[in-house]
């Protein structure tokens, strides 16, 4: 058995020809700032992310802003389409209450309007003036063929164009839509009343007083 010597203790081999700092542990290189190159090439490319992000958002918001155009317009379409169901469904059913307007206006000319039956009929015509109903068509007002009906055609010395002289049966519009013409008798002027109407403007022949004086003799 070897027994070792106090105080000797044991170092480590040295290669040959090797300075004893050699033999020392090694010391980390110090790690310095990136070069100049990575810098540049790092915020050229932040910058072209950059620039993606924009594109894609400057394209998400001009879609947003089509839809929201779409979505309007959709949205006045369906309101316009309901009003134009409406109206034509209240037109249709004042249409199938024209005939027992028609009995109500004969029977107050002819003074059958009285009692209850005056009051129920007041109270439909109230009804129906709400939901929009107008009667239209004057005795005296002009032919229109765009809202008259002409039933019967006459002539008349008192008149200067097609004139409506009775109204057979009322018309009635809602709005500006005519869900029936006005049904009228009309007369025209007299044929030839304009040529006599054109001789009786003639001028007057000359008096005696307006006769040219004659040359005075020498």
């Amino acid at each position: 058995m070897t027994e070792e010597t106090p105080g000797f203790e044991e170092k480590p081999d040295v290669p040959s020809g090797a300075t004893p700092d050699d033999a020392g542990p090694k010391a980390a290189p110090s790690q310095g700032a990136a070069p100049a190159g990575d810098s540049s090439a790092q915020l050229a490319g932040l910058t072209a992310q950059l620039d993606q992000v924009r594109t894609a958002l400057g394209e998400r918001t001009t879609d947003l802003q089509r839809l929201q155009a779409e979505y309007q317009n959709y949205r006045r379409r369906v309101e316009r389409d309901r009003i134009t169901v409406r109206e034509i469904a209240i037109a249709n059913l004042l249409t199938e209450l024209l005939p027992v307007l028609d009995d109500i206006g004969r029977a107050r000319e002819h003074g059958e309007l009285v009692g209850g039956f005056k009051s129920v009929a007041e109270s439909l015509e109230t009804v129906a003036a709400k939901m929009g109903l107008q009667q239209f068509g004057k005795e005296g007002e002009p032919f229109d063929p765009t809202i008259h009906e002409a039933l019967m055609h006459s002539y008349a010395p008192d008149v200067t164009e097609t004139t409506c002289v009775a109204i057979l049966q009322p018309g009635y519009r809602i709005g500006e839509r005519t869900i029936r013409p006005a049904r009228v008798a009309v007369a025209e002027p007299q044929p030839g009343a304009t040529a006599v109407k054109a001789e009786g403007t003639e001028e007057a022949p000359a008096t005696g007083d307006e006769k040219d004086n004659g040359p005075e003799e020498g």
